[in-house]
């Protein structure tokens, strides 16, 4: 991925400068949905490309089997995303495992626990749901907290819900179901983008195992949440929008000040 230099250095010597912002690459999906980067982009009249720059790698059932599980032997599930939902399922139906009817899910947001209704009766299960972290189902696990719980997760695990796990005292045990590897991006090697997005930690790791040589210059960097500044920073990047905030609670809302700032400036 070019930056219009060619300065090899990993370290930024960037110093914030309001610069025009024409372009934005999303380090994820494009959503298949209505979306408010698509107001976005009109508003500003923004060229925005989505581009994944991590990817998921289901664990095999022979590979899953080393575990020695019986996934029906579980009557709590945690479901920490839609890919743990997803990998659940499909091992449950390729070990032959029987899940019991009276299984409790519980989920840590909305959207996972609407997911779910794909592969259960939503209505004759004990589904959970939580706004983000464990500690919002603090009280359905003190209410259930003789069971054995399984967290199905990726091979980067799951370490803030298994620290407040065995901090309040719950027997679980986390299983790893699929894999977090980096996407192949060769093909950006001669791109370039006023704004690139990220939302984990993982999208960092991936842009400089792509991009060993990636200098920042002018490109902008845009970060969502703690874990991923702190991958930004590691890798010497400036951070120049950050979210969540109290004034920007969402990525759109980020961007959005700051291309009001930046553009107007710039003229």
């Amino acid at each position: 991925m070019t930056t219009k230099s060619s300065a090899s250095t990993k370290k930024s010597s960037y110093i914030e400068q309001y610069q025009p912002v024409r372009s934005i690459l999303i380090s994820q999906p494009k959503p298949e949905d209505k979306s408010p980067y698509y107001e976005l982009e009109q508003k500003f009249k923004l060229k925005i490309d989505w581009r994944p720059f991590i990817q998921v790698e289901n664990l095999t059932e022979k590979e899953f089997r080393r575990n020695r599980l019986n996934l029906g032997d579980f009557k709590c599930v945690i479901f920490s995303s839609k890919g743990a939902v997803d990998n659940f399922f499909r091992l449950a139906e390729e070990t032959r495992s029987r899940i019991s009817q009276d299984t409790r899910y519980f989920c840590l947001t909305e959207t996972i626990a609407n997911y779910l209704q794909k592969f259960i009766l939503y209505r004759k299960r004990k589904v959970f749901v939580g706004k983000r972290v464990a500690e919002d189902l603090a009280h359905y696990f003190q209410k259930y907290k003789s069971e054995k719980y399984l967290l199905p997760c990726s091979n980067l695990g799951s370490t803030e819900i298994v620290q407040y796990l065995d901090k309040i005292g719950i027997d679980h045990t986390d299983v790893v179901m699929y894999k977090t590897v980096s996407s192949d991006l060769s093909d950006l090697s001669d791109v370039y983008y006023d704004v690139l997005v990220f939302f984990s930690p993982q999208g960092i790791e991936s842009l400089f195992e792509n991009f060993p040589d990636f200098a920042q210059n002018n490109t902008r960097i845009a970060i969502f949440g703690n874990a991923t500044s702190k991958a930004a920073e590691d890798k010497g990047l400036y951070i120049n929008i950050k979210a969540p905030t109290t004034e920007a609670p969402s990525m759109t809302k980020a961007l959005e000040d700051y291309i009001n700032v930046s553009n107007k400036v710039a003229k």
